[in-house]
């Protein structure tokens, strides 16, 4: 039955190729449609824009994304059929359910992996050996993301604290050792600067929920921006060099400490009043007008502020990390990390489908996926090297930019990969070019006379060149190697109690945040703990401190 599929496939293949080639890729044949399930996307339904093209030009293919909201999990277990190409959150509990269930694909049947994904399987055993060791069966249903050639080294800080530099040294570069301190210097801040590019109210922060899992995003992460222990673990924090484990609503936690600490920006008018409310795509139209004066997140912060429009008039984000901080960082590995790519076990494009997915894990493949298509945003110098085009420079700086008609005539950022994962890390060297994937390294964008005062003001501040050479230099930091550890699967009692404490915690940490008063603060967290205990919240932090001693025991042995 596999093997007639793969046959039709490839018919297909064949007859639409011919189609795309003839028409000089414009689709006139007919297109075949793939289902792309994401745990990880933030878009749901067609693809369209410049990387729905690539799609369309190289297989034939348009894609239908399904992101993971209410239960989509759920229901398309029951149905039998996760989708083509399928992008889970974890290697854990959902990866060994679905594979259980029948519904991954073995990617070594028919020599799937060996023929159509032949520079996977070249460069990444590591990671599918990893993947074999979680899978349950001793097969082959997919890899991790994130994967590195070699573990010498730790991925690119993510938390880097950046702060609108030029008002920072305006005030004198006062002293920033806590999260007290800190607040002090961006209302100070928000005093220089009240308005933003549209003439619209600045903000100390702004906040989004979208990402909200078991709890609340911006606090949680927060929290381990400071402290360093990882949030993305269970219901609270595990720390990676001692192995300890605690709980969200445990007396003294880091999370509510920081929960408490939005909740004082929020009464001093610091804390965008949408921030409960608005998406991903809004803050980042704030953070790109200059709306927003920190973020403990690169991407969230520099990568969205910075653009020659703002360096002109000696406005740049750059990091200021509190001297008492110990952000977290991950360690690179070539076993990959935990969100895992897979294929749907009842794909009737197998084939397609591991090509897709081989492409993306190509030095070309990799690129695109964060910048945009070569020879339009990015291309290689006659050394070798990376560089962006003019235009390609214009959608890096402003994601809002207008592609060409040719290529969807959708926005930069709503024509991106949308599934949202990736397969190396940019941390990692491009074999092609010699340097790393990620832009800030590469020789072309390199500006060794500083793009503005405020950026030759940093450097003289902090002794630094470059942002991740800064924040090597602090040697303050704790990396989370990566391992084969993948979270074991609850029963559906303890999934239920869960579900049902992670939704308390997130509600009432809300509401905290948005308290008038101390008093009002208090008794909503007090509230909050009553209904979690109630809910069985015991029984949440009893499994995490289990798999927190899991996850330790293979980790001990790399400190």
């Amino acid at each position: 039955m596999k093997r007639m599929k793969k046959a039709v496939a490839m018919l297909l293949v064949f007859i639409m190729t011919g189609s795309l080639l003839s028409g000089c890729g414009n689709s006139k044949g007919k297109l075949i449609t793939l289902t792309i399930y994401s745990q990880l996307a933030n878009y749901s339904g067609e693809m369209q824009g410049w990387f729905a093209k690539i799609f369309e030009q190289r297989w034939g293919v348009k894609v239908n994304l399904v992101p993971e909201t209410g239960g989509v999990y759920d229901t398309r277990m029951e149905a039998g059929d996760l989708g083509d190409i399928v992008i889970l959150g974890s290697d854990g509990a959902d990866f060994v359910q679905a594979i259980e269930a029948g519904l991954l694909l073995d990617w070594e049947e028919d020599n799937l992996l060996q023929e159509y994904g032949p520079y996977i399987w070249e460069n990444m055993q590591p990671a599918l050996n990893k993947n074999r060791e979680v899978s349950g069966d001793g097969k082959i249903h997919g890899f991790g993301y994130n994967v590195a050639a070699s573990s010498d080294s730790h991925d690119a800080f993510m938390y880097t604290w950046d702060i609108r530099w030029d008002l920072y040294e305006q005030l004198g570069h006062p002293e920033v050792n806590d999260m007290d301190d800190l607040l002090e210097v961006l209302a100070d801040m928000q005093e220089l600067s009240p308005t933003g590019d549209d003439g619209k109210k600045t903000y100390a922060m702004s906040l989004w929920p979208d990402w909200d899992g078991t709890l609340v995003m911006y606090p949680k992460s927060l929290a381990t921006a400071f402290y360093g222990p990882d949030g993305d673990f269970g219901m609270g924090h595990y720390n990676p060099q001692t192995g300890e484990f605690q709980g969200a609503l445990d007396e003294g936690s880091i999370y509510l400490e920081m929960v408490e600490w939005f909740n004082k920006l929020y009464r001093r008018g610091l804390l965008d009043p949408d921030s409960m409310t608005q998406k991903y795509d809004q803050y980042i139209e704030k953070a790109q007008n200059g709306n927003v004066l920190f973020s403990i997140f690169d991407y969230a912060g520099s990568q969205a502020f910075n653009n020659d429009a703002h360096f002109s008039q000696n406005q740049i984000m750059l990091p200021l990390v509190p001297t008492e901080a110990t952000p977290i960082v991950g360690g690179l590995s070539p076993l990959g990390g935990s969100r895992v790519w897979c294929i749907g076990a009842n794909t009737q494009y197998p084939e397609i489908c591991m090509e897709i997915i081989n492409w993306l894990c190509t030095p070309e493949g990799v690129i695109t996926m964060e910048y945009g298509p070569k020879g339009l945003t990015w291309d290689y110098d006659e050394n070798g090297k990376t560089y962006f085009t003019d235009f390609g420079k214009t959608c890096v700086e402003d994601r809002t930019t207008l592609m060409p008609d040719e290529w969807g005539g959708a926005t930069f950022n709503d024509g991106a990969f949308q599934p949202n994962n990736r397969t190396w890390t940019i941390a990692d060297i491009n074999p092609e070019s010699g340097e790393p994937y990620d832009k800030q390294y590469w020789a072309s964008n390199q500006v060794p006379e500083g793009r503005c005062d405020a950026e030759r003001d940093w450097r003289a501040f902090t002794g630094a060149e470059t942002v991740q050479g800064y924040m090597d230099s602090r040697d303050k930091f704790l990396v989370d190697q990566p391992t084969t550890y993948s979270s074991s699967k609850k029963d559906a009692e303890l999934d239920s109690i869960y579900s049902q404490v992670a939704t308390c915690i997130k509600d009432y940490s809300w509401r905290a945040i948005y308290a008038n008063s101390e008093e009002e603060f208090d008794q909503i967290i007090s509230e909050m703990i009553e209904k979690a205990n109630a809910y069985g919240y015991a029984q949440c932090i009893e499994w995490d401190k289990k798999e927190a001693e899991i996850k330790n025991a293979l980790q001990e042995p790399l400190r």
